[in-house]
Order: C-alpha cells, then sequence, then structure tokens
C-alpha cells in the first residue's frame, strides 16, 4: 500500500483520522473526513479502523545497552562494584552473533512496550544496529570506548570506533554515535579523544554521569572537583552530549548541565535496583535548562525495557521523595518519554503532527484501567500496563500488528542458542 489511513482513532482527546504517506504523518483531520483534507482514496491507501483505540507517538527509550536482553538476573542483590565486575566478567564472553539475536530479543519487549527509538550504548554495534533496524525500529547506536587506562587498549578502541563510524556511512536507517563507558573506567587522554572525534563528525555523545555516589566521592579524591564539573574542565558538555543517571549532584553541576544544556537520562528502575540512589533532581535540572529524557538502562540491572512502568517509577518516587503529589505531572512524563528524547537525537519523532516520523503507538482502551473518566493519560501509566498496546508502527509502518511480531519464535530459538556463550561456567 502506497498509504496507511488511521479511522476514529483518538488523538489528544478527539476522534480523528491519521494519514500515513511515505513513513511520514501527511494529514489529521475529524473522524469521518480524510486526514488530508479530501475524501481518501479507494486505490493505494490501507484503511485501518481504530475504533475504542487511542494514538500517542512512540516511545524514545534514551539509555538502554539492548544486547543485554539475555543478561537478566545474573547479578541479583549485589552491590554495584560487585555486580558490575559480574556483568564485565559475562560480557567477556560476547561476540557480533550474541549482540545480534540478544537485540532482536530487546526489539521484541521494546516493540510490545511502545518504544520506536533506542539510543543505545554497547559493542558490536554494527551486529545490534542491524538487528534493531531489520525488526522495523529506529536505533542510535554508539560503540563504547572503554580502555582502563591502558594505553595500548586505547589505540585499539580508537581504531575500532573509527572502523565503525566508518562502516555507519552506509547505514540505511537509524544513526551512529559515540560513546564511552563512564569516567572510572576510561582514561583522561581517551574521554578527550571520543567527544572530539564526536564533534568533529557531527555525532552525539553517550555516557554515564554521576551514577553512584562513590564515582563522586573517587573523583573528588583524585581531581578535587565532582564527575560533572570533571568532564566539563575538559570540554566534554555541551547538547550533543547525552549523559545517562546524572544522579548525584550539587548546585554547581545542576548549573552546569543547564548551561551547557546536556540531555539527562532518568533510568529510574535501575537506579532503585542497583540501590544507586533515588532522588533524581528533575525540578533542578529541568529549570537549569537540562534537558530531562527517561531510559530504562540495560536488563541486567532494570530487568525490563519498559518505558511505560519506567514513567511511572519516575513519578510516583518523585512525588514521594519530595512529599509532593503535582511532582513530575503528567504532560510532562510523556514528554520525557518521547519529544525530549527526539529532540536530544535530533530526530523529527516524538509527536504526532503533520509532516513529522509515523511513530505511532495504538493504545486499546476497550479494558477496564479505561472505564473511569479520568485523563487518558492518568490511566495510562498510573493504572494500565504495556499489554494495552495493541499495535506500533515505526516509519510509517506497522511493525507489531495486534500483538503480533514477525519471527518472533525463531528470534526467541536463535536466542537460547547465543545464550549459553554467556551462561557457560558462571
Amino acid at each position: 500500500m502506497d498509504a496507511i489511513c488511521l479511522k476514529n482513532i483518538v488523538l489528544d482527546g478527539h476522534r480523528s483520522d491519521i494519514l500515513v504517506r511515505d513513513g511520514r504523518i501527511a494529514g489529521i483531520s475529524a473522524a469521518g473526513n480524510a486526514a488530508d483534507g479530501t475524501s481518501v482514496p479507494e486505490c493505494g491507501v490501507e484503511t485501518v479502523d481504530c475504533g475504542g483505540k487511542t494514538a500517542l507517538p512512540g516511545f524514545v527509550n534514551m539509555h538502554t545497552h539492548a544486547a543485554m536482553s539475555l543478561m537478566r538476573g545474573l547479578g541479583e542483590d549485589m552491590v554495584f562494584s560487585q555486580w558490575i565486575d559480574r556483568i564485565w566478567n559475562v560480557e567477556s564472553k560476547i561476540d557480533e552473533e550474541y549482540v545480534y539475536w540478544a537485540t532482536k530479543v530487546a526489539c521484541i519487549e521494546m516493540l510490545r512496550t511502545g518504544t520506536t527509538t533506542f539510543n543505545d550504548h554497547y559493542w558490536h554495534s554494527s551486529a545490534g544496529h542491524r538487528a534493531a533496524v531489520e525488526m522495523g525500529l529506529r536505533p542510535v547506536s554508539s560503540y563504547v570506548v572503554i580502555d582502563r587506562n591502558d594505553k595500548e587498549e586505547s589505540g585499539r578502541e580508537k581504531d575500532r570506533i573509527c572502523q565503525l563510524y566508518e562502516e555507519s556511512l552506509g547505514w540505511s536507517d537509524g544513526a551512529f554515535a559515540a560513546g564511552f563507558h563512564a569516567i572510572y573506567s576510561v582514561s583522561e587522554e581517551m574521554i578527550v579523544w571520543t567527544a572530539e572525534f564526536a564533534r568533529k563528525h557531527g555525532l552525539k555523545l553517550h555516557f554515564h554521569l554521576a551514577e553512584t555516589e562513590q564515582e563522586v566521592k573517587d573523583c573528588i579524591s583524585r581531581h578535587g572537583i565532582s564527575p560533572v564539573q570533571y568532564l566539563d574542565r575538559l570540554g566534554v558538555l555541551g547538547p550533543d552530549a547525552i549523559a545517562a543517571h546524572t544522579l548525584w549532584l550539587d548546585e554547581k553541576d545542576i548549573e552546569i548541565l543547564g548551561k551547557r544544556h546536556v540531555n539527562c537520562v532518568h533510568n529510574i528502575n535501575s537506579n532503585l535496583k542497583l540501590a544507586s540512589g533515588y532522588r533524581f533532581l528533575y525540578n533542578e535540572l529541568k529549570e537549569a535548562g537540562a534537558n530531562i529524557c527517561i531510559g530504562t538502562d540495560g536488563c541486567a540491572s532494570s530487568n525490563n525495557l519498559d518505558i511505560l512502568e519506567a514513567m511511572k517509577t519516575s513519578a510516583i518516587v518523585q512525588k514521594a521523595w519530595r512529599q509532593d503529589p503535582s511532582a513530575m505531572p503528567l504532560d510532562e512524563l510523556l514528554d520525557m518519554a518521547t519529544a525530549n528524547g527526539a529532540a536530544a537525537l535530533g530526530i523529527d519523532t516524538g509527536k504526532i503532527r503533520v509532516g513529522a516520523c509515523a511513530d505511532i503507538i495504538i493504545v486499546d482502551t476497550d479494558n477496564s484501567f479505561f472505564l473511569s473518566d479520568a485523563p487518558f493519560l492518568a490511566n495510562f501509566i498510573y493504572s494500565a500496563h504495556s499489554d494495552c498496546i495493541s499495535s506500533v508502527m515505526c516509519g510509517g509502518r506497522f511493525v507489531m500488528k495486534d500483538r503480533k511480531i514477525q519471527d518472533e519464535k525463531e528470534i526467541l530459538s536463535e536466542a537460547r542458542k547465543v545464550l549459553k556463550k554467556i551462561t557457560k561456567d558462571k
């Protein structure tokens, strides 16, 4: 079909018709009228009756390690330092085949929970990127530089990221990003080199920052300043920087992150589960000028990739520690999970409007969670679960329709085979 018309779907509280053509939203109109203002052509348009359903923009997961989808439960009930050593040991066994199939498993979960774009942070980036594109998602794939202050490894890492960048120039969809792990696992010279590489090639720069209290204490002991101030001194921070966690901050840190318009990614479930902390300074960062987004982190720590669950937990924890039930309101929650991430990545998605990428979640409201007259977002975020998402469209085509995803059984079968690589001798 040349185009798709979503008929009788609720958009912003109004029954509407949404016309999708060439991967973008071509028109929106009141239900019963063609979305482009004329009668819907009989030829070349697939009409989908969406009565009883509501449209939302696809979620943007701004920080995850997709191929960790097969690492759930491998480091439970451990403090962060023990957990990360355990995971690094497991990751020493992975290869391209593992990343390819593990990323496909992650994509199944992301589609079922409404994510259409994700900002990945992992190794064997080409394999993960290829898997995601084949599944119909839009990945932004960063290679994670990590040298542990080893000069020989630094040289190898530079060669790897240069090679991957050259490969990415031939990618048909999505994007490549530069990335480094964290200030405690990457040398100062390598951090600066990676940031300059990103700037030179117009890439986003993705890294972990101020995730734990210990990270801050160690940085102050070593450099005399906080991790945020350290990266700012190195010239790393700016509007293309995507900083995951940003949890342990002082007033000066917040001022810097706002002034540099850094994209700060809140990963509440991972932070809670690893006992890294919970007092994410949302109000302060937003008022300072930072762009606040939501991520899930990888399944080794968060155990799932469900952005809807992350939205709910983010809000209720924020309300609790601030003792303010008005904290993190519904419309801001939705923006954190959609438009803010799209803005951080420079992608024309995150909003359902004419001209934008046609990344659309279709929510089935014919169930007990939506019976009340409460605002739709209240019922969706605080009451419902992701299984009310019946279909997902990314780039103008259905990547999940009526909860069915192509090749799911084959993917799970292949994933079971590669899983043996990392669980052997665990």
